[in-house]
């Protein structure tokens, strides 16, 4: 259990400089400034005031933060909206400059390839889908916390789809396989160069969608890892201090300061010793999170075990689902171990320690968390002290 909310909190440290690594680069290429846009000494400062001023908002409050959300997830998704219907319409009037197809439902037949494209898919479904849960980690705070939450995690998670699956269609239907092969090693900057071709000098647009989407992700990567935080100091599984709340704004500011202060720190850090090697420890990220998804789906089945034989409905939910879930997330890591190790497959294309470097990154973090829990056992056991817990039983209305 310690190291699973280890996992969380370190993925929104690793991630966090990157998210808003992009939210600035796509910014300056939205406003025309391109040759700034690559100039680490113009972007890692600017990252970093990103970073601060986004964790001051959610120190603040939620509800201001959650009015900023809704703006720019609003500003995204309209601005996908234009870009994948100017895309698909063009590609199917014969207007697009590139080898333009046909969009097919057989794109969506994960077995296609032999069923290498379901392994590929699923390896990257564990990145792309991750970050749903936000709206759980902030229940305590959420009006109407019975439902909202599980219902915003959901309904988040069916806009990831349709928003992907989208953007996806319309990306190879108006570019075509060859565009993105000849371009396979700026596939994060695809919107960039598809950008004028799709929209001519209305680029900005589609640029616009990525600079909102990194920086709305910005701020909510940080809920995460600062309330896992506050949720562990309370049981005295880290320093209590963390589990400050804030008299005013009724946050936790300390939490949410450190987690902010480590991922500016490891940003700067990572992007002086390379761009390649931050990219690595993003796909580092796949193993904590395969593994602490894995085990909540472990978890929720025996914490609901009384409960499991009440219905089919309890049965499938809070049993058979979350378990098959990890199970396939425990095939997943093991599958991401393989993958992670492949060096020609990393951004850095040098072994570490005769290793992959984003698996020596991934297992590095894992290790220092084993040697911090160590640590804090000895000094402070009380977290240690506690029984497993099982869900109280459903009150009768």
């Amino acid at each position: 259990g310690w190291i699973g909310g280890w996992a969380i909190a370190m993925t929104g440290v690793l991630v966090v400089g990157s998210l808003a690594d992009t939210a600035v680069r796509f910014t300056l290429l939205t406003v025309g400034l391109d040759d700034l846009a690559s100039n680490l000494a113009v972007v890692i400062p600017l990252t970093v005031l990103v970073i601060v001023v986004m964790t001051a908002l959610r120190v603040l409050g939620t509800k201001l933060s959650a009015h900023i959300q809704n703006a720019l997830i609003i500003a995204q998704i309209a601005a996908l909206l234009i870009s994948t219907v100017v895309a698909i319409w063009r590609a199917l009037a014969g207007d697009s400059p590139l080898d333009a197809l046909t969009p097919s439902i057989s794109w969506l037949n994960p077995f296609g390839e032999g069923g290498s494209a379901l392994i590929a898919g699923l390896l990257l479904g564990v990145f792309v889908y991750w970050g749903w849960e936000s709206a759980v980690n902030l229940t305590e705070e959420t009006t109407d916390s019975a439902s909202a939450p599980g219902k915003a995690g959901i309904l988040s998670t069916v806009l990831l789809l349709v928003t992907y699956l989208a953007v996806a269609y319309a990306i190879i239907t108006f570019s075509g396989t060859d565009f993105l092969s000849e371009n396979e090693d700026e596939a994060e900057l695809i919107f960039g160069l598809l950008g004028t071709e799709v929209l001519g000098g209305w680029d900005w647009i589609l640029l616009l969608a990525v600079a909102t989407s990194a920086l709305a992700s910005t701020q909510t990567t940080i809920i995460p890892a600062s309330r896992t935080g506050l949720s562990m100091a309370r049981r005295a599984a880290l320093p209590h201090r963390l589990a400050h709340i804030h008299p005013r704004f009724r946050t936790p500011d300390v939490s949410t300061w450190l987690v902010a202060a480590i991922a500016a720190a490891w940003y700067v850090l990572v992007s002086l010793i390379s761009e390649n090697a931050l990219l690595d420890s993003l796909t580092a990220l796949s193993l904590l999170i395969a593994f602490y998804y894995a085990l909540t789906g472990i978890a929720c089945a025996i914490y609901y075990r009384r409960q499991l034989l009440r219905s089919a409905t309890n049965l499938l939910f809070i049993g058979l689902g979350p378990v098959i879930g990890a199970v396939l997330l425990v095939w997943l890591l093991v599958r991401s171990v393989i993958d992670l190790n492949d060096v020609e497959a990393s951004a850095t294309g040098t072994s570490w320690f005769g290793f992959g470097p984003p698996l020596v990154i991934g297992v590095a973090i894992f290790l220092l968390g084993v040697v911090i829990m160590i640590w804090w056992r000895i000094g402070h056991p009380e977290y240690w002290r506690e029984r497993p817990g099982v869900a109280p039983e459903p009150q009768e209305v």
